[in-house]
């Protein structure tokens, strides 16, 4: 019998892990709060599937088992089912400790309960539980099923046990671990990536530049595939407040502090991705 992971959350992210589990051959469930949730993510994952079966990188019965896997549910205890749960709901340090409590009560002794977040302290979303040491970060990256590389982030009681059984996890999902040896914010990623994000801002706002020549200036420069101004809209203007935000509180240095034009998209509502208008339409209408 195959194994099993459970997912919670059928957003973005939850989706993009539940269809990289599905295709490494692992059964999937699937829960999120209501069925336009999970039908929501269900939707994603098979509109992924069917594109790679348009560039030839699946057959169309590769692409058929995949979502056979995958099983969706709204009720919370069906992840009592799974070996390891992951969680992706929203970056919020209340929401998580209390999906993470829940599911403390509902799952396995040996379960692991996994957190997908960026930046929150592993630590703490742990002490919701009565199995801290089995509780660790494995932070993926957007797109989850492209994106290589995983991070896997201990707190302060995450046994050697769990994060060897999520390195290998992520490794038979076809995917790069490194190990996060200390639960600070951002782990390595974020901490190298943020300063980069909020420098441009400042950059742009001090009038040294424009944001397409800023984005230039990094790929050519740098070599980087996107410019800061492009990833702060593919990854979401919110969630890059966000982030600044819970950088500034917790380590309490100006460094962290969110330009004011950041700020004032997020209340405008130009949150970047799919769902509103980002930066380069922002430069445009400042024009």
């Amino acid at each position: 019998m195959s194994r099993v992971v459970g997912i919670a959350g059928a957003g973005t992210m939850g989706s993009g892990i539940a269809q990289l589990a599905a295709e490494s051959g692992f059964r999937v469930i699937l829960w999120d709060v209501d069925e336009t949730a999970v039908n929501g993510g269900l939707k994603r994952i098979a509109a992924q599937l069917d594109r790679r079966v348009e560039r030839g990188k699946m057959t169309e019965e590769q692409r058929n088992e995949a979502l056979s896997r995958i099983r969706t549910v709204t009720d919370l205890k069906e992840l009592g089912g799974a070996e390891t749960v992951i969680e992706a709901v929203v970056e919020k340090m209340d929401i998580k400790k209390d999906l993470f409590a829940r599911l403390d009560e509902i799952v396995g002794p040996d379960v692991i309960l996994a957190t997908n977040t960026s930046s929150l302290s592993i630590t703490v979303i742990a002490e919701a539980t009565k199995r801290p040491d089995r509780v660790a970060g494995m932070h993926f990256f957007n797109p989850a099923p492209v994106m290589k590389l995983v991070e896997v982030v201990r707190g302060v009681k995450t046994s050697d046990g769990t994060v060897s059984r999520l390195m290998q996890l992520a490794r038979d999902f076809g995917k790069e671990p490194i190990e996060v040896k200390k639960d600070l914010p951002g782990f390595i990623v974020n901490r190298i990536m943020m300063p980069h994000l909020l420098e441009a801002i400042r950059l742009y706002e001090d009038g040294v530049a424009s944001i397409e020549d800023i984005d230039k200036a990094v790929k050519l420069g740098l070599n980087y595939p996107m410019g800061p101004f492009e990833l702060n809209d593919f990854g979401g203007n919110d969630i890059c407040l966000y982030v600044a935000d819970y950088f500034y509180e917790e380590f309490k240095s100006e460094r962290w502090a969110a330009p004011m034009t950041l700020r004032r998209m997020v209340r405008a509502g130009k949150l970047g991705r799919k769902t509103g208008s980002g930066w380069y339409d922002y430069d445009k209408e400042k024009k």
